[in-house]
């Protein structure tokens, strides 16, 4: 099972006492199980959540892979749109619409729009993005990027 909390606990005794050995190690493991068990007891924290959060970190680490990746991509097309001198660029808006639910991942989704060259969120009405692309084909897919897919699982956890 993954218990990351009492982990983390472990980590920062081990981090406070500068030093590792066989007496630190032992006296931070039942320290940890003490600080563990009472955050289980006293603030409502369970080994489910720790579960629930460990998997939600591991999609919000998927999701900036993502998003870096597609910013290098992004950067490489905009070189190429710039440089290139026999095609001219097609600024549009776009408007579009998500089926997100939470207000965070509408504001994730409109940062990662604006973050990714060549586009900005111009604005966000509830559900509904005006996105300006420096070209037409920047805007292509746009409310049906992987961004999306991946919020709408994070909203699903």
């Amino acid at each position: 099972m993954a218990i990351h909390m009492f982990f983390l606990f472990f980590i920062v005794w081990i981090i406070f006492n500068g030093a590792v050995t066989a007496e630190i190690m032992l006296f931070g493991l039942a320290i940890s199980a003490g600080m563990y068990a009472f955050i289980c007891k006293f603030m409502n924290y369970s080994i489910k959540k720790d579960i629930f959060y460990l998997k939600k970190s591991f999609r919000i680490f998927q999701y900036m892979c993502v998003l870096v990746w597609e910013i290098v991509k992004a950067n490489f097309a905009v070189i190429k749109l710039i440089t290139s001198s026999r095609y001219e660029l097609e600024p549009v808006l776009i408007r579009f619409k998500t089926d997100l639910e939470t207000k965070q991942a509408r504001v994730v989704l409109a940062n990662s729009i604006t973050l990714t060259p060549g586009t900005i969120t111009v604005t966000l009405e509830e559900d509904e993005y005006v996105v300006h692309c420096l070209d037409k084909e920047l805007a292509e897919g746009m409310n049906h990027s992987k961004f999306v897919e991946l919020l709408e699982k994070l909203e699903r956890m």
